[in-house]
């Protein structure tokens, strides 16, 4: 049976419009959807979602309400909802492990609205077992112009490409029926920094074409996996600005992230952050080691 796609919900605009991106990524899968609102019952029970003496109860009317919604707009969508009692990023890690992909809106989940990505999100993607693709509110989303050929952005390290976070991106172009567009962004040397050195255009145009062909290398192997994908290969000066850059016309962009044996320090990369705060388009965060 092929793994459901999980979706967190709290009731909030972003969570919803995360939902319904679910729903469809759910229906090209062929997978079941499950609608998960973690309620942590821990706390003092206050919540805008349910009475007072009554809160698993309003959850669950607020889920059914989402699901009725989603299985009106996606026919043939089987969707399950459910209620976690935990708190609410513990929550949704351990209700991931059983997931293909978990979904997520960018913000919402934790109330901090003044933040692109909210804290629950966060703490979420830098945990999940799973893939994670946090979907951006509509008015930040730009997304492929109206008659482009979709795109499936994905964030190549040229210098050691990650064979889950590649295949997870050809595979959503082969469900998507869209082409691929491998952005590798690069740095000056680090040696050049330390001595103040900054080479003359010849120079960059030289390193720009080793950075060139070490990701026609990289990617050689996947175009002879997935022959009937278009591959379209962009180097730029610069990791997370050439990604968030090319985001503008994405229809999902896919970028990993290194588990660590432990909990202490950051647990997503600086690309990876930028990525999350600025992309135009949804952002799939794939775990590998």
């Amino acid at each position: 049976m092929t793994p459901p796609v999980l979706v967190g919900v709290d009731g909030s605009p972003e969570s919803t419009a995360a939902a319904h991106w679910a729903a469809e990524e759910a229906l090209r899968r062929g997978a079941p959807l499950r609608l998960v609102h973690v309620w942590p019952w821990l706390t003092d029970g206050r919540s805008a979602l349910a009475d007072a003496d009554s809160l698993p109860a309003g959850a669950l009317r607020m889920l059914a309400e989402i699901a009725g919604t989603l299985r009106t707009g996606h026919p043939g969508l089987d969707a399950h909802t459910d209620v976690v009692l935990d708190a609410a990023v513990d929550g949704l890690v351990a209700a991931a492990e059983a997931a293909g992909l978990l979904v997520l809106g960018s913000r919402g989940l934790g109330g901090f609205t003044g933040l692109l990505l909210g804290s629950v999100s966060r703490a979420t993607v830098a945990r999940s077992s799973s893939p994670v693709v946090v979907v951006r509110p509509a008015e930040a989303q730009a997304g492929a112009a109206t008659g482009a050929v979709p795109e499936v952005l994905v964030a190549v390290d040229v210098q050691a490409p990650n064979e889950a976070v590649l295949a997870f991106a050809f595979e959503e172009a082969q469900l998507r029926g869209a082409r691929v567009r491998a952005v590798h962004g690069w740095d000056l040397p680090p040696a050049f920094a330390a001595v103040g050195f900054v080479p003359s255009p010849p120079e960059t145009a030289e390193l720009q074409g080793l950075e060139a062909k070490a990701l026609t290398e990289a990617l050689a192997d996947w175009r002879e996996r997935y022959p009937g994908t278009e591959v379209v290969e962009e180097v730029r000066l610069g990791p997370a600005r050439a990604v968030v850059e090319a985001s503008e016309t994405a229809e999902l962009v896919v970028i990993g992230r290194r588990r660590r044996p432990h909990d202490f320090g950051p647990r997503l990369g600086r690309v990876a952050h930028a990525v999350l705060h600025h992309a135009q388009a949804p952002v799939a965060v794939v775990p590998h080691d």
